[in-house]
């Protein structure tokens, strides 16, 4: 599948909340990294903010949005193309330390 040239329609009010919350995470991770280097922050100041600003369930959320629209508008070939691509990404823990989450299931 050539996606490069496929495009995927989403609802607009979906588009902005997903971009809200990837700016909100964007921005404050950089404050923090901000932070520690001047020392100011320690090594527990982004696990407080991943759990106290519910990142992993917002992240969780985002990736449903767009798998639903890719589910609704591509070929059940492609959406399975797509799900092998992204089961090849980069995952934080092993099986049973932390765990390792891929394709796009719900959080």
């Amino acid at each position: 599948m050539d996606m490069s040239s496929r495009e995927v329609r989403l609802p607009l009010d979906e588009v902005v909340a997903v971009l809200r919350d990837l700016n909100e995470f964007v921005v404050s991770l950089d404050r923090i990294g901000s932070r520690q280097a001047s020392g100011t922050a320690d090594e527990f100041t982004v696990g407080s903010f991943v759990a106290e600003w519910d990142v992993a369930r917002r992240l969780a959320r985002a990736r449903r949005v767009i798998g639903v629209a890719l589910d609704a508008q591509l070929s059940e070939e492609d959406n399975a193309e797509i799900d092998a691509l992204c089961e090849r990404g980069r995952f934080y823990g092993t099986e049973g330390e932390g765990g390792s989450s891929s394709g796009r299931s719900a959080f």
